[in-house]
Order: structure tokens, then C-alpha cells, then sequence
């Protein structure tokens, strides 16, 4: 006789019996057997694995409409082989046609990032430590985040409050993950298209987790940009 789950899962399993019956009530019976038919949603989200910031719950985005991954930091590392396939099937295989690079406020790797940069100031050092120095610096978190930390030296070096530093750290933080997207095979291809063809938009959007709000940083491109320059310094 099979175990009952735990609490936090039975709830987990409920909910999702409730969304159905609800969903299918108010879009119809014929719904799910619509989206089991394929998808063809025009957003690509690119956000942070933070439980704070779920795409579809944060927008009321219906199923279908994001495609979406996720990661700490909203991180778009150009040798990620997860995040450059899911780029790769949406724009080529999926249709979509805005990429969006959402951060959001209260990030836990901005954080750490942060701190790591700030360490780095304050022993003189113009390297950042690992952001867990009870791990080897070639630990999966502390690569992971290496970026994050560089980006956040000049930041630290402002000797800003700790709350104004890491919210431009958050929007810098989108504003290069943007150019790294803008910068990929998938993009630029897309890019380099007849004028005629579906076009691809790369954008830049910060969630406010105090205020439940998403703010557009109004850094979208959808040409070849070669000039980058940091919006702080």
C-alpha cells in the first residue's frame, strides 16, 4: 500500500487538482487538450530560481505563454550549455520574439556577490574571493557566481549603503546579462534575418519583490549593437 506524501506535497497535489478544475472552468473543456497540441508562446523569461519571482504567477500569464528558465542570478553564461539550448530551441523552434532578462530586488546572489567584492576592496585585493570561502573557489556556487562578484567590485568601491550598491548591482547585473544574450549565435543570427522575417527583441526588466511591481530598465535592443558601456561607471 502505497505511503501517503507529506503535508507540504499533499498540498502541493491538491492545489494543483483545484487550478485544473478552475482553469477548465473558465477557459473551457476543450483547454488542456489545446495546449497538448504544442506551444507557441512569444516570450522567452530568462529570471532567477528565487521562489519569490514565478513568470506566470507574477504576470497572470496563462500556460503557453512563457518559455522560460530560470537560474541563480538570472545568469546568462555564454558556456552554459542549458541556457544557450534553451535560447537556441525558442528562438529557432518555438517562435518566441522577445527575450526578456528579468532581476528582481532581494537577490540572494547579488548578495553574495556583493559581499565577495566587498572583502575584495577591503583587503586590497582586486580579485574577489569565492562567494563561499567554506568551499573551494572551483565549486559549482562560487563559479557560478564569479561573474556576479567582478561585476559587483566597481559597484563596492563606491563605498554606497549597502541597499542602494545592491539594487545597482541587480540592474547592472541585467543590463550585462542582456548584452551576453545579445551577443549569442542564436540572437545575432536572428538579427542578421531579411527585414520581412520574425524579429527577435532582447529586454531588460527588474521585479521589485516589495513592492510586487516589474520595472522595464528600457535597455531593449533588436539590431547588432557593438558598443557597451555600464550604465554606473
Amino acid at each position: 500500500m502505497a505511503s501517503k506524501p507529506p503535508a507540504i506535497l499533499a498540498r502541493l497535489l491538491s492545489g494543483n487538482e483545484e487550478w485544473a478544475r478552475t482553469l477548465k472552468s473558465a477557459a473551457g473543456a476543450g483547454f488542456f487538450k489545446g495546449e497538448a497540441e504544442g506551444q507557441w508562446p512569444k516570450i522567452l523569461w530568462i529570471g532567477c530560481s528565487d521562489s519569490r519571482v514565478p513568470e506566470s504567477v507574477i504576470t497572470s500569464s496563462m500556460p503557453g505563454d512563457v518559455f522560460a528558465t530560470r537560474n541563480i542570478a538570472n545568469q546568462a553564461h555564454i558556456d552554459d550549455d542549458s541556457f544557450l539550448s534553451v535560447l537556441y530551441y525558442a528562438v529557432k523552434h518555438v517562435g518566441v520574439e522577445h527575450v526578456i532578462v528579468v532581476g528582481h530586488t532581494h537577490c540572494g546572489g547579488a548578495e553574495a556577490g556583493y559581499a565577495a567584492a566587498q572583502k575584495a576592496i577591503n583587503t586590497g585585493s582586486s580579485v574577489p574571493p569565492p562567494v563561499i570561502d567554506t568551499l573551494p573557489p572551483d565549486a559549482h556556487i562560487n563559479k557560478w557566481l564569479a561573474p556576479l562578484s567582478e561585476l559587483a567590485m566597481p559597484i563596492a568601491a563606491l563605498a554606497l549603503e549597502t541597499e542602494d550598491a545592491l539594487r545597482m548591482l541587480v540592474e547592472e547585473n541585467v543590463r550585462t546579462q542582456v548584452h551576453l544574450v545579445s551577443q549569442t549565435e542564436t540572437i545575432l543570427e536572428a538579427w542578421d534575418q531579411p527585414p520581412q522575417a520574425r524579429h527577435v527583441f532582447v529586454h531588460g526588466w527588474v521585479y521589485d519583490v516589495e513592492h510586487g511591481r516589474l520595472r522595464d530598465l528600457n535597455i531593449s535592443r533588436g539590431t547588432r549593437e557593438t558598443n557597451y558601456h555600464p550604465a554606473y561607471f
